[in-house]
């Protein structure tokens, strides 16, 4: 009877916590995006609606790596709490060992580990393909959107598009550069003193094309260069047929999709590498969940008493900074080859099982 109201109690404190932490996460990581947003409607004259939408779609991307971080946000404030007000002494006092204390942590955090599985399944991949969708069909209406001044900008059908300024309200470029590959055999780089994103209404939709002008195009083709001087000289960036089609990218994929691709036998070793490490990324984040817990207990029942909360604050951002760059780094050697997507996208969680460990024998003494 007083394991289930410990449960109660705990499981009350750590919920409302949760959520808290997602919606603060959520706001932190739009902050990050906050410029380029800002750009859209200030610079570009993108709708205040189109962007609300843009925030929406990246929200529901980012959860499945928002739940663990909640999740250790959670379970170490509660615990800390617990532990400043020798609560967890107490609790030990009346006969409550520590797997009773740690259980609360558990079950919330197999819970959350489902609820993020589901969600990078299925409701992740959804908002990943609508923000692309969105920002195919923003392009398709401000192509000038897509090209970022002073930024190698892709999402040409195979072309890279660079420019020193641009002029988001006229179309218009200086000092352009474009690195077309659209036939692999024959690629081509263009350079022109200028140029001008021009749009036309066609029966497919809208259709841009950038027009450049005095500059020159370089071919290499059997170890010979040719170069070809032009005054004017188009090239299309957007075409309307093409974007109705355009194929999913390995995150807008579910999880029996990535199957299905996963077993395609004339794959390329990078698309092979990219779809395996997206599939383990996505099983190692729900299996985060539980580890999170168990080293959020342990940290937070030996976070410094006179401060625990901003000793359990600390904690966590320093947790999911490690977590992050390990994470991060991991993914990279995974999709370039170098560590099997198996072995790098489980490292971070390996690590996080030792220390789990570690900090939980530490509260049971």
């Amino acid at each position: 009877m007083r394991a289930r109201l410990i449960l109660r109690y705990i499981l009350g404190e750590m919920i409302p916590t949760f959520f808290m932490g997602v919606i603060v996460f959520i706001l932190i990581l739009l902050t990050f995006q906050a410029l380029r947003l800002t750009d859209y409607i200030l610079i570009h004259g993108v709708k205040v609606t189109v962007v609300l939408e843009m925030m929406g779609f990246l929200s529901t991307s980012f959860l499945p790596i928002l739940f663990p971080m909640s999740l250790l946000f959670a379970v170490v404030l509660t615990y800390g709490r617990l532990s400043s007000d020798s609560e967890i002494v107490a609790l030990r006092a009346i006969g409550l060992g520590m797997p009773s204390i740690i259980a609360p942590a558990v079950i919330l955090s197999i819970l959350i580990g489902i609820l993020s599985l589901q969600t990078s399944f299925h409701i992740a991949p959804w908002g990943n393909r609508q923000f692309e969708l969105l920002m195919t069909k923003l392009g398709s209406e401000k192509p000038a959107t897509i090209v970022k001044e002073a930024t190698f900008s892709e999402g040409f059908f195979d072309r890279v598009v660079y420019a020193n300024k641009v002029n988001s309200k006229t179309g218009a470029l200086e000092h352009v550069f474009v690195y077309d590959e659209s036939n692999p055999a024959n690629p081509l780089t263009v350079i022109a003193r200028e140029g001008r994103i021009i749009q036309e209404r066609t029966a497919d939709g809208n259709a841009a094309s950038l027009r450049l002008s005095d500059g020159s195009i370089h071919r290499t083709s059997e170890g010979r260069h040719t170069k070809i001087d032009f005054s004017t000289y188009d090239v299309s960036l957007l075409d309307p047929a093409e974007q109705q089609f355009r194929s999913k990218t390995p995150p807008s994929l579910t999880i029996e999709e990535l199957r299905a691709q996963m077993k395609v036998a004339n794959l390329k070793r990078e698309e092979r590498l990219s779809l395996e490490t997206e599939f383990h990324k996505r099983l190692a984040l729900g299996a985060a969940c539980i580890l999170f817990a168990l080293v959020g207990v342990g940290l937070g029942t030996v976070t410094n008493r006179r401060n625990a909360k901003s000793g359990g604050m600390v904690v966590v951002v320093a947790m999911i900074v490690i977590y992050y760059i390990v994470y991060v780094a991991a993914e990279g050697a995974a999709r370039k080859g170098q560590l099997p997507p198996v072995i790098a996208m489980w490292l971070a969680n390996g690590i996080f099982t030792i220390a789990a460990g570690y900090t939980l024998k530490r509260s049971w003494n």
